[in-house]
């Protein structure tokens, strides 16, 4: 590979500062590679412009867990691997740290590492589709002390919440706030879908796991007289939308996928292990 685009956290990596050393070690040796930044006029409503991405081969993203699902959401139609450089908190998606930033980008170049691929979800509300790495979060809105969900699968009803909201996550997704909500930990080469509900107000309320062939129905009920928002709905945290009693999201396996470049046998259960502090 010779083509390369960087995407940075501009509150991690600081006036640019490893961004600009990155360029310029990579053209020292032939490579090329474009910086862009969340404070730049290349963004556009998360959207890279497309004479940027031509000839390119691969995203160097460098921040934490969080930059990686901006990167996706970001050039997530072009069909390119991503390499992560943790610039933050230990994360699950940032395999590369600050001090072998080097020899990772040799191999980069050498075409010495290996592909990962990881499963999205597709959300669709109120004729709008967006595409998920870690999750669908449906939380209750304004003053709304719960709210009322119908979750059915392939049509079928599976149960009815009261609760805060409910997740719907990926395996990637499930380390994040489905594990905060008490959800199950997926290996991220499952493919599967979690639904855990959020502070559920019954004891019997559980997370339950489907195959990633199933498809997910949340149906808002009518909780509060006097509201006419109940809940909002979020994709990997951003593209928040309001919902009202009836309103439907809709959630099935996306047609995407995510490319990761992986060049170390790093353990997903080790790094399991020291995140959450075993």
């Amino acid at each position: 590979m010779n083509n390369f685009l960087i995407l940075a956290n501009t509150d991690k990596d600081i006036d640019l500062c490893l961004s600009k050393k990155i360029t310029e070690y990579m053209s020292a040796k032939g490579a090329k590679a474009t910086i862009i930044s969340d404070v730049n006029e290349h963004y556009e409503d998360l959207r890279v412009k497309e004479e940027l991405m031509k000839g390119v081969q691969a995203a160097i993203v460098l921040g934490g867990d969080g930059t990686m699902l901006r990167a996706a959401h970001s050039i997530g139609t072009y069909d390119i691997p991503y390499i992560g450089i943790n610039l933050g908190t230990l994360g699950f998606l940032t395999e590369i740290e600050e001090s072998n930033v080097y020899e990772a980008l040799d191999r980069l170049m050498a075409d010495d590492f290996v592909i990962e691929k990881r499963m999205m979800i597709e959300g669709s509300v109120k004729d709008k589709v967006f595409h998920s790495l870690n999750d669908v979060v449906i939380t209750r809105a304004g003053f709304s002390r719960i709210i009322g969900l119908k979750i059915y699968v392939n049509n079928q009803l599976l149960d009815t919440y009261e609760a805060d909201g409910v997740i719907v996550a990926t395996p990637t997704g499930s380390t994040g706030y489905n594990m905060s909500a008490g959800g199950p930990i997926v290996s991220p080469k499952a493919s599967a879908i979690v639904v855990t509900p959020i502070s559920p107000h019954s004891l019997t309320s559980k997370s339950v796991v489907f195959d990633s062939t199933e498809e997910i129905r949340v149906e808002i009920m009518k909780k509060r007289k006097t509201q006419e928002t109940e809940a909002i709905v979020s994709f990997d945290g951003s593209n928040s939308i309001e919902l009202s009693a009836g309103d439907v999201i809709n959630v099935k396996l996306s047609s995407r996928s995510i490319k990761l470049i992986k060049m170390y046998d790093v353990n997903f259960y080790s790094v399991l292990r020291d995140k959450i502090g075993g």
